[in-house]
């Protein structure tokens, strides 16, 4: 019997096999799709990100982020992160660099999906392998999740959905750009030497073409045609009673989602698979559920109070301008992020 099994191969899942590799257990990854495996994505690694794949002794080729930008039709305002900087990294090549990392450490690979799942006070067992633990990395609509019966409603507030797409023009700056209009912000994030992603998010429903046309300054910079197809994700926000059920700890999106406005994604999962291998060495999965909180607290506040602010009109309007007139406060922000 192995020690760790991780449902999904995606990034919260790799990072969740290198880190329990490198404490010494014994670990197989079970993922059905061949990598690397693209999403929708803002593909802007925070500073605190990008110092957690290093940590893995992942390396990742990308473009190096020296701070964030927020701009409206009449406003502008940046700040940089305090110390090391951030990392632009396409989702295919992060993908990559954390599967090399799973390869040199000899982690199995197991092609299937993950179906079958039971547990007893001692074990789970899932496609037919059996584990002392299992962490669910299987995503933002994780089955995991769906059938142990950890999620919960989303409540009332308007669903959002992102698109992402690239586009062939040399970045023009080495700040996470985020444009924002009444009823949507699109990200720009340099992730080559001649390569930027765009995301969009909002929560109306339309092409990617039409959500990007309200954004004039930043759609005369683009060519007319994407280097990429529009890749989409939704709804995002993903609420769970509780990341842990027996033997099964949930990690990455599978556990909760808030929203990608603040770009805290992989950080959060970067840190809660940490997490998650403490509390399976020390054999107290009930502990995880008061680390993941801990670890999240911050992202789902910063978020949470931004998201509210956004969808209550009109004070979404005046996100960019309130933080242009106080550079200071959104300064404090970005630190906090970084």
């Amino acid at each position: 019997m192995i020690d760790l099994l991780v449902a999904g191969g995606g990034p919260a899942g790799l990072a969740t096999a290198v880190n329990a590799a490198l404490a010494g257990l014994d670990v197989v990854i079970v993922e059905p799709r061949p990598g690397p495996v693209d999403k929708a994505c803002g593909e802007g690694l925070m500073p605190a990100a990008a110092r957690a794949l290093a940590d893995l002794g992942a390396t990742a080729d990308g473009r190096p982020l020296r701070g964030i930008r927020y701009l409206d039709a009449d406003h502008r305002v940046e700040a940089a992160f305090p110390t090391n900087p951030g990392k632009g990294v396409r989702r295919t090549e992060l993908h990559r660099a954390l599967s090399r990392r799973a390869a040199d450490l000899g982690i199995p690979v197991v092609t299937a999906r993950v179906d079958g799942l039971r547990q007893d006070g001692r074990s789970v067992t899932a496609a037919g392998i059996t584990a002392r633990y299992l962490a669910a990395a299987d995503g933002l609509h994780s089955r995991i999740r769906r059938e142990l019966g950890l999620g919960l409603h989303p409540g009332g507030r308007a669903a959002r959905y992102g698109q992402r797409r690239h586009f062939a023009v040399p970045p023009w700056t080495d700040y996470v750009e985020v444009h924002w209009t009444a009823r949507a912000e699109a990200y720009v994030t340099p992730v080559g030497a001649n390569l930027v992603g765009v995301s969009v998010l909002t929560e109306d429903r339309a092409s990617f073409e039409t959500l990007l046309a309200p954004f004039r300054e930043l759609a005369a910079r683009l060519p007319v045609a994407a280097a990429t197809d529009a890749r989409g994700a939704g709804p995002l926000r993903q609420r769970v009673r509780t990341p842990v059920a027996g033997r099964v700890l949930l990690v990455g999106d599978a556990a909760g989602y808030t929203d990608a406005l603040t770009g805290e994604g992989l950080a959060i999962a970067f840190h809660a698979a940490a997490e998650l291998v403490r509390c399976v060495r020390q054999d107290r999965p009930q502990d995880y559920d008061r680390a993941w909180r801990g670890v999240s607290r911050r992202y789902r506040l910063l978020t949470a109070s931004l998201l509210w602010l956004r969808t209550h009109q009109p004070l979404g309007q005046h996100i960019v301008p309130v933080a242009a007139r106080f550079p200071a406060l959104f300064t404090a922000a970005v630190h906090r992020l970084a």
